[in-house]
């Protein structure tokens, strides 16, 4: 893993701090003035004072920019080390990668056993109007031929089986057959892994899951370094209509202060219960990226800044999973994660994913991880 991040410097913030965990406390908040609050309210306005000639100097219009969104893209430009564009969720940042940046004839890469909304929107919508998708499982996407494809979207940790990729050797391979890689951060936000830094030309988040961390906002944002695909995916926000109101905006600015503090106590807590669930007898399989069984373990300590707070076990049987959703009384069923409390459900229900009738996803949260333990163990009982 690599180190702590009390050590990770970045460089492109006015702040004066170097670790990351401090940068998220401060990003985007106003500069100090006398009497002014440390963070401005949510700026609720559809049209704004224009007169003479249009400039790019000053606010224009709700749907092409608004100073709550500028407070946040900027904190989040500072910990991606690009530049950020919000969406009201993280589908509509995914869909704004995939539809500014490709064309009729082109190829996206995408993953077979991922997300499965990303697929979805790709082979429903993106195939009418002549793009081509292939579906390809996470660990042989880095054996692919590059060559023919334009846009590679891959997820790592995947989801919901935490398969990594080394984001830095694909990247090389990608950029040398001239293919964009896009990488969804969602399960670890720009404070576990920096796409940006590890060679890809998009990062891309569900601000929905632990960015906001309060199970109140659907969110999202896209960070790039390059200005021609900054533009080319701020224009579709402009011109699709696909942004996020004022009051959402602020909420998840607010939220992302605290994504530091939060995480510790989720990843701590991560790494203590998949210990013990790695040791249960009535657990087949168990993945997490900080167990050094995990097939994922090596690449993770290269790139991760912590393993996340997601765990994905196997208990057999439907039922079985079904009974311990059911006996748990501190983990709440439910189908997101990154939240504050505890989460879990067993994935095969949606029909969407390829996974065992028994596999739970388990999103651990902020509670003491002696109370979740016991009661683990007595759902598991």
């Amino acid at each position: 893993m690599l180190e702590k991040q009390d050590s990770d410097t970045t460089s492109n913030t006015s702040s004066s701090a170097t670790s990351l965990g401090t940068k998220v406390v401060h990003a985007g908040v106003n500069k100090a003035q006398q009497g002014s609050p440390f963070m401005q309210g949510p700026t609720f306005a559809s049209t704004f004072h224009l007169s003479g000639e249009v400039d790019n100097d000053h606010h224009q219009y709700a749907r092409f920019h608004n100073p709550t969104w500028d407070a946040l893209e900027q904190g989040l430009g500072e910990l991606e080390q690009g530049k950020a564009i919000i969406f009201p969720s993280g589908m509509a940042a995914g869909a704004a990668v995939m539809t500014a940046l490709v064309e009729a004839g082109d190829t996206i890469l995408l993953q077979s056993d991922g997300y499965y909304a990303t697929r979805a929107y790709a082979e429903t919508f993106l195939q009418k109007f002549g793009v081509t998708i292939l579906a390809v499982p996470t660990l042989e996407i880095p054996n692919q031929d590059f060559s023919k494809i334009k846009l590679a979207f891959i997820e790592t940790p995947s989801n919901p089986l935490l398969d990594v990729i080394n984001i830095q050797e694909l990247a090389e391979k990608i950029h040398a057959a001239g293919c964009l890689l896009a990488i969804d951060n969602t399960t670890l936000t720009p404070l576990g892994q920096q796409p940006l830094l590890l060679g890809a030309d998009i990062s891309m988040c569900s601000d929905t899951k632990a960015l906001n961390g309060h199970s109140d906002v659907v969110f999202g944002h896209v960070a790039t370094q390059r200005e021609d695909l900054f533009d080319a995916m701020q224009l579709w926000r402009k011109l699709s209509g696909n942004i996020p109101g004022p009051m959402e905006t602020w909420l998840v600015h607010r939220g992302l202060a605290s994504l530091d503090m939060r995480l510790e106590r989720m990843v701590n807590n991560a790494q203590v219960v998949a210990e013990y669930l790695e040791k249960h007898s009535k657990v087949k399989m168990i993945r997490y990226p900080g167990l050094k069984s995990d097939p994922s373990h090596e690449v993770a300590c290269q790139q991760m800044h912590h393993f996340g707070f997601i765990i994905s076990f196997d208990l057999g049987e439907k039922e079985n999973a079904d009974q311990f959703l059911q006996n748990a009384q501190m983990i709440f069923e439910a189908t997101s994660f990154g939240g504050m409390h505890t989460m879990a459900e067993r994935r095969a229900r949606w029909g969407t994913d390829d996974v065992s009738a028994g596999l739970i996803r388990l999103s651990i949260g902020c509670e003491r991880v002696g109370d979740l333990l016991l009661d683990i163990e007595q759902a598991l009982s």
